[in-house]
């Protein structure tokens, strides 16, 4: 994929920061180099489109990021241990850790087919518990956590900026919270670092027995280990706002004494007739499933057909809307290539504006939405071109970067495709008015029979006639 830094020009990118609440120019750490955590899936299941637009928004911001000249470091981590799996493991008998590693594989292939690039690092919570607990046991010695009893909490109150993500107060969280009152605590928002294990449950040995990590350190540590103190990009869905990147951010900064994340971007929710996903009101579908009616490539169409932080609302028809789109862009280069075989293209005022609208589209905030019309709008115009006659070079241009802009968003236009198919259609035609021809000569009807002839030369056809009948070939 061509890297466009552009020419004479600064890259200046602007990122909705959820901890500001505003649009900033995004500057890294380290200049032309970007470290990126996303939040990755509890692998208990195969993954549902929930879990599929953070994978595609993220792997576009990295893609883009890329094709503007910076090198990422992109992590993504999987919870590999967690209730949920222990839960699922118990229902199927099947041992904890081997069913996570299951749905781990599984993850893979639903990533490859959603277009979505592996990431730098894959970690896992399973194979980073000492460095787990070794942050636990300095939260503790700095007074920010607590033991009771072989669990581990983190203490809310000792850190002042507790909310600032989430824009609330502790007592608007207390007020709003759902959770039992646990009286071990000492304060009813408290979380845990570290849970006491239970008979049966998978366990490691630490300072306060055995035990697992709690959800939220996992992040933090891994994030940290692979990244480092004040890394530049920390993502993951709205949801994941409160309480677990809340909770990294309390743990993190408390650890490390200074700031955790520069940068944090939180996708919006997929609805489903403007509700919630959620298996209790039964539209709740995992990617496997659609991926049975649909290609890969019409739900990242579909996903990066709208803002990333705006809800999303799906329905097979709005895939079916999406597959009818890629398709106008695959046809459109397949025109494109067709028509100027051969040709070297040329960099056109309409090509060059057109990756000068694409770049602005994205530089703020990542607009997909806006820059699919870009890409709509180049295929306009070859589809335009082509039906003009205009010269070839230009035409080749515009495919060029219509192929390149596609490619950026991590878009596959299938052209070998449909030029596969066009040629299966354009046989199937000859074909068949080669029998009408030869019904006509076999009834002496010459008058047609050199008239599909005639038609078959203007067109490019060669028909030649042999003892064992009619063959034909282009021009």
């Amino acid at each position: 994929m061509r890297s466009w830094k552009g020419e004479n020009k600064v890259v200046t990118i602007k990122i909705y920061n959820t901890m500001t609440r505003q649009k900033e120019d995004f500057q890294p750490r380290s200049p032309g180099k970007v470290r990126m955590y996303v939040c990755g899936p509890t692998t208990y299941n195969f993954i549902h489109l929930g879990n599929a637009r953070p994978l595609i928004v993220f792997d576009a911001v990295r893609r883009y990021l890329e094709y503007r000249g910076y090198e990422v470091i992109f992590v993504q981590n999987f919870t590999d241990i967690d209730d949920k799996i222990i839960k699922r493991a118990q229902e199927t008998g099947e041992d904890a850790l081997q069913l996570s590693a299951r749905y781990i594989n599984e993850f893979f292939k639903d990533a490859q087919a959603l277009g979505v690039k592996p990431a730098t690092h894959h970690p896992k919570v399973t194979e980073h518990i000492p460095e787990i607990i070794e942050m636990i046991a300095g939260l503790i010695e700095k007074g920010f956590a607590y033991e009771v009893d072989g669990d581990v909490y983190y203490a809310v109150e000792k850190f002042a900026s507790y909310g600032k993500l989430s824009g609330r107060s502790l007592e608007d969280m207390q007020a709003g919270a759902r959770v039992e009152v646990d009286e071990r605590k000492r304060h009813p928002m408290d979380f845990a670092l570290w849970k006491k294990a239970k008979p049966g449950e998978p366990s490691w040995p630490s300072p306060w027995g055995e035990g697992r990590p709690g959800w939220h350190i996992e992040c933090s540590v891994m994030s940290l280990k692979y990244l480092g103190a004040e890394f530049d990009i920390h993502g993951g869905g709205f949801d994941l706002i409160f309480p677990h990147h809340e909770n990294e951010i309390a743990q993190s900064e408390a650890y490390l004494g200074q700031p955790f994340a520069r940068y944090w971007m939180h996708n919006g929710f997929i609805t489903v007739k403007e509700e919630k996903m959620s298996k209790s009101l039964g539209n709740f579908f995992t990617v496997r499933e659609i991926l049975q009616h649909f290609s890969g490539q019409v739900v990242r169409f579909f996903m990066l057909s709208s803002h990333y932080r705006n809800p999303l609302d799906y329905s097979p028809e709005k895939l079916e809307e999406a597959k009818k789109g890629l398709e106008r862009l695959s046809n459109a280069l397949a025109n494109g290539q067709e028509y100027s075989n051969g040709v070297n293209g040329i960099m056109s005022e309409e090509a060059a504006a057109a990756r000068e609208e694409f770049i602005q589209a994205m530089d703020d905030d990542f607009n997909t939405a806006l820059a699919l019309s870009v890409l709509f709008e180049l295929a306009r115009q070859i589809n335009a071109g082509v039906a003009a006659g205009e010269e070839k070079e230009k035409i080749a241009g515009l495919t060029g970067v219509l192929a390149e802009l596609a490619q950026v968003l991590g878009l596959e236009l299938k052209a070998g495709e449909k030029a596969e198919a066009d040629a299966g259609l354009l046989k199937e035609l000859v074909d068949f008015l080669l029998l009408l021809r030869q019904e006509a000569r076999a009834r002496k009807d010459w008058t047609t029979a050199d008239a599909i002839r005639n038609k078959l030369g203007d067109l490019g056809i060669i028909v030649e006639d042999t003892p064992n009948g009619p063959r034909w070939k282009r021009k």
